[in-house]
């Protein structure tokens, strides 16, 4: 942490050298101890820094009614973190700036944002990038940690995997679930109703509108945190009990109320539904070309800007005539938007006019330039398929089996930590 100092000469104290103003009372604050934990100390700047990161995330004021709610479970999520940090750095598990750069490159790319652009929205909102590398360097040290200390069973064995299919095939048409969760520990009874508190009001800002994998990304303390809370298709024998019960009467797009499970709270969403074996869709591979406006476009009046970027839009509709001639356009068109979003599902593709495009355009033919309000679009259909989604692959098998018996290992650990440390908390 940076501590700004602010020195003063005084000119009654000049015979005995020169001497240090205190810190101004705001420094002070920032700089208070609110924990120590195995005598790493965790202050009020770095739970301030935690809190504005959140609601810049999920799009919330950031206003001191909703920072103050926000301050019980930030300050145990930090003291998790460097118990966290601690035991990755006692064995000596390493994770590289170059680690850090990497997921904040894929953050970009996930949000449209151009190099750099992520470190200065942090700056605009006055949250300083360290604050989120220290997040993500947590993270991504503790996944690795849990998946070296699975040792052999990281790597499902052949008969494993072929037993997970044949159960899996053996519940052919019955229902299963794409479901994200959000995981919250009670490492102690006394906790309970200070962490439903909090569990509450984060499913009130989910059901406002919170982007739920922001949420998961800032305070689930599952394996899923670093994938948004993405549990993948799973059947109600995969959940707990409780969990299963209630996923089963949900309809896509719910989120559930706080569920008490071993360990802790669970929060779960319902994205969608099918039946295990069966889901028959469209797969897509594409190549978009984006031409940016630097105005919003008034349709009434385009700028010399927008009228250009139109025409190079039709003049490539016209040219093009395979994907990798679009991979060389969006380079030259230099737009921050990924050229291939990857495989695409015709069938949730909106709004519907783009849907019936993309249906019906051949692959290798370009489509009309689309236009919006930040500017115009060209894309390519590179391939269309049939496929069963919903058919389990060894790679799928394998990556469910390592995934559970990680979450089961991970969820030990912590609670493994906690019993041993030295944790001392100052009002």
């Amino acid at each position: 942490m940076r501590i700004l100092a602010r020195a003063l000469l005084l000119s009654a104290s000049l015979a005995a050298g020169s001497a240090l103003a205190p810190p101004p009372a705001a420094a002070q604050e920032a700089n208070r101890i609110v924990a120590v934990v195995n005598g790493d100390i965790v202050t009020r700047a770095d739970i301030e820094g935690r809190r504005r990161l959140f609601a810049l995330n999920a799009g919330l004021p950031q206003s001191p009614q909703v920072l103050d709610r926000l301050t019980p479970q930030v300050t145990r999520l930090l003291v998790d973190e460097r118990l966290r940090m601690q035991e990755i750095q006692r064995r000596r598990v390493a994770v590289t700036d170059e680690d850090i750069a990497g997921i904040v490159t894929e953050l970009e790319r996930r949000n449209n944002l151009p190099a750099g652009g992520l470190v200065a929205q942090l700056r605009r909102a006055g949250v300083e990038p360290r604050v989120l590398y220290d997040q993500l360097r947590v993270q991504i040290g503790w996944s690795r940690l849990i998946r070296a200390l699975l040792g052999p069973q990281a790597n499902p064995t052949e008969a494993e995997i072929a037993d997970f299919i044949a159960t899996q095939r053996a519940r052919t048409g019955q229902p299963e679930y794409l479901v994200s969760e959000i995981f919250i520990p009670v490492d102690e009874p006394g906790e309970e109703a200070e962490v439903r508190r909090f569990v509450d009001d984060v499913v009130g800002q989910l059901r406002q509108g919170v982007p739920f994998p922001v949420a998961a990304t800032q305070f689930s303390q599952a394996q899923t945190a670093l994938q948004g809370g993405d549990l993948g298709w799973v059947g109600p024998e995969a959940l707990d009990p409780e969990v299963a019960r209630i996923v089963t009467q949900m309809p896509p797009g719910a989120v559930s109320s706080a569920i008490r499970v071993p360990g802790g709270f669970q929060i779960v969403a319902l994205r969608q539904r099918r039946e295990v074996g069966r889901d028959e869709a469209t797969i897509l591979t594409i190549r978009q070309v984006f031409f940016p406006f630097t105005a919003p476009l008034n349709p009434e009046a385009p700028t010399q800007q927008q009228i250009a970027a139109v025409e190079r839009a039709r003049g490539l509709a016209g040219s093009a005539r395979s994907c990798e001639a679009m991979e060389a356009a969006s380079r030259s068109a230099g737009s921050d938007r990924p050229v291939d979003p990857g495989p695409l599902r015709l069938e949730g593709v909106q709004p519907p006019q783009l849907r019936a495009m993309l249906a019906s355009v051949p692959p290798g033919r370009a489509t009309q330039p689309i236009v919006a309000p930040d500017g115009v679009a060209v894309i390519m259909v590179c391939s269309r398929e049939r496929r069963n989604e919903a058919e389990i692959t060894p790679d799928a098998a394998r990556q469910q089996l390592v995934r559970d018996r990680a979450e089961l290992l991970s969820r030990q650990a912590q609670r493994e930590l906690r019993r041993r440390a030295q944790i001392e908390m100052r009002s």
